[in-house]
C-alpha cells in the first residue's frame, strides 16, 4: 500500500493547487529527514513547492513510478530498500545509475522520467566543501554496502585508489570487482582491523558507532591514524562517532556525514529545478536537518 507520512509536519506548510509536489519514497520513511531539509529549501528560495513523504511497498515500486507520470509529480527521493527496485523500473538512468544498479533521484521532465544517483557526487560536494582534496589520493573505505558502492564509484572516478576493508570479505571482493571494472586498477581488498598501508583518507559507510551504539567504534588501526589521514565518517549522529574522537586525538582533520546528507539533496534540487548546486541554499537545508537531529 502507498501512503503519506508525516500529516503534522505538512500542516505548517502554503500548500495549495499550484504547488509543485515532490517527494521521498522509503519502506519505512517516517525516519527520513528529507522533508524537513527540502520544505526548508523551498521556503529559501521563495518557491511555491511542497516536499512529502511517500511509504512503498517494494511490490508496488512500479505501480509507484506510474503514479509520478500520472499524477504530475515533479520529482522523487528514493531510499532503502527500493533504489535498486526504482533503477530496474525506470527507462532512463544516469552513468553514474547505470554503474550502480541503484537510483536515489528521479526527475519528471514532461512525463519522461530519468532516475539519478546522487549520493556519491554528495560526497564529492561534502568533502570539497570542506576545503579536502578530491582526487590522486590513497583512501580506506570501511564497509561495502550501498553507501560504500556510491562513495567508492565516485572516488574511483575522481582518480583516487582505494583500499577497501569489510567484516565479510567477500562483499569488499565484490565491491572492488565492480570499481575495477569499470576504472581498471584503482580499487584493493585489504583485510578488516588490520593495519594497512598509509591513507590520506579514511571513509567509514558502517553503521558501526551509530545511536544507539555509540560506543562502538569500528577496528581503525593506531599506526593508520598517526599518519593524520583526514577521516569521514558517513554518520552523522551522534554528531562525533567513536572513530572520529579517536581520529581527533591524533590531529586529524574530522568530518561527519552532515554534508554529504545535505549535498545529495541539493544536487536532487539542483536536477528538479535545472538550477546550479552552488545557487541551492545548503546551509538553510543542514540548519533544518540538526533541527531534526535536536529534536530527538
Amino acid at each position: 500500500m502507498m501512503r503519506t507520512a508525516g500529516q503534522d509536519e505538512r500542516a505548517s506548510l502554503n500548500v495549495s493547487g499550484t504547488s509543485s509536489v515532490y517527494g521521498v519514497w522509503g519502506y519505512p520513511v517516517k525516519h527520513s529527514r528529507s522533508p524537513a531539509m527540502h520544505n526548508a529549501a523551498f521556503a529559501e528560495m521563495g518557491l511555491n513547492a511542497v516536499y512529502v513523504p511517500f511509504e512503498v511497498e517494494p511490490a508496488l515500486i512500479a505501480a509507484a513510478i506510474d503514479g509520478v507520470r500520472a499524477l504530475g509529480i515533479c520529482g522523487i527521493n528514493i531510499t532503502v530498500p527500493l533504489k535498486e527496485l526504482a533503477a530496474a523500473c525506470l527507462p532512463d538512468l544516469d552513468p553514474v545509475s547505470q554503474r550502480l544498479g541503484v537510483v536515489n533521484t528521479i526527475v519528471n521532465r514532461a512525463g519522461n522520467l530519468t532516475g539519478y544517483s546522487t549520493d556519491g557526487p554528495g560526497f564529492m560536494w561534502a568533502i570539497k566543501s570542506l576545503g579536502w582534496p578530491a582526487s590522486g589520493q590513497v583512501v580506506h573505505i570501511l564497509g561495502a554496502g550501498g553507501s560504500a558502492r556510491a562513495v567508492a564509484d565516485s572516488l574511483a572516478e575522481a582518480g583516487n585508489r582505494l583500499l577497501i576493508a569489510n567484516r565479510t570479505r567477500e562483499r569488499a571482493q565484490d565491491l572492488a570487482a565492480q570499481v575495477n571494472k569499470h576504472f581498471p586498477g584503482q580499487a584493493e581488498v585489504v583485510a578488516w582491523g588490520t593495519s594497512v598501508e598509509p591513507a590520506d583518507l579514511i571513509v567509514n559507510t558502517t553503521s558501526v558507532g551509530m545511536h544507539p551504539n555509540e560506543g562502538d567504534c569500528p577496528p581503525v588501526d593506531a599506526e593508520l591514524l598517526r599518519s593524520r589521514p583526514r577521516v569521514y565518517d558517513l554518520i552523522y549522529a551522534p554528531e562525533e562517532t567513536r572513530l572520529l574522537s579517536n581520529a581527533k586525538q591524533y590531529g586529524c582533520d574530522i568530518s561527519n556525514g552532515l554534508g554529504m546528507l545535505v549535498y545529495q539533496g541539493a544536487l536532487s534540487l539542483s536536477l528538479w529545478l535545472d538550477r546550479p548546486v552552488d545557487t541551492i541554499p545548503v546551509l538553510a537545508m543542514e540548519h533544518a536537518v540538526r533541527n531534526t537531529i535536536a529534536a530527538k
